[in-house]
């Protein structure tokens, strides 16, 4: 009887501390659980953080894209309608390929007689493409961030310009260095250019030397 008692005693003793042990893993897993709970609550709070981030960040992406794009579109089309006297336009339409912003620009002319949209190389010859090449230099020279210093350096800006705008691109250049205070360093054939300079330079080929002389000095 007594043995029987006993083995039921040390049965007893054993499934409590069986039971114990149980306990303490539940409470583990029970603490274990709690943390990753917290985990989860503080991963969750982090992705929905990055995702008004990121929206943030796209907003203002779009917002800086779209300031510049008009900013562009505004200082290239005064140029053209300086340069050609017309109320032509220049804008750049921007859509979305695989992810990247493409952007496409177009010269347009919009008269009481007629509408034409069509691409800067396809206007007006060689012209049309010299002047948004030579704006759009400066345009992204002064929107870039941070700001490009330094002068601007141009090879034949308007070779394929005829001779009755030319006194109007040498105008423009004049205004746009005095304007953005940048001096302009400038290669060219044209007499006209030249003439429009404050310091010009001839350079003439004499077998393998150049000779270098001023042309005027204002």
């Amino acid at each position: 009887m007594n043995d029987n008692i006993k083995q039921f005693d040390d049965r007893l003793n054993n499934l409590a501390n069986f039971i114990s042990r149980q306990e303490g893993k539940r409470d583990q897993l029970i603490e274990l659980k709690s943390s990753y709970e917290n985990e989860l609550t503080n991963i969750i709070d982090e992705a929905d953080l990055l995702e008004h981030v990121m929206i943030l960040f796209q907003k203002t992406s779009e917002y800086a894209r779209s300031q510049a794009k008009n900013q562009i579109e505004n200082l290239v089309t005064k140029c053209l309608q300086y340069i050609f006297e017309s109320n032509i336009e220049f804008i750049i339409e921007i859509e979305e390929l695989r992810n990247k912003a493409n952007a496409e620009f177009y010269v347009i002319n919009d008269t009481p007689d007629f509408f034409l949209k069509t691409k800067p190389e396809q206007s007006r010859g060689g012209g049309v493409v010299d002047i948004v090449s030579l704006a759009l230099r400066i345009s992204f020279m002064q929107t870039h961030k941070p700001s490009i210093e330094g002068p601007l350096i141009l090879d034949e800006p308007a070779k394929h310009v005829s001779e009755e705008y030319i006194y109007n691109v040498g105008e423009f250049l004049r205004q746009s260095s005095s304007m953005f205070n940048r001096q302009i360093i400038m290669v060219t054939h044209n007499s006209h250019l030249a003439a429009l300079s404050e310091d010009a330079y001839r350079v003439e080929l004499s077998g393998t030397e150049s000779n270098v002389s001023p042309v005027k000095s204002l």
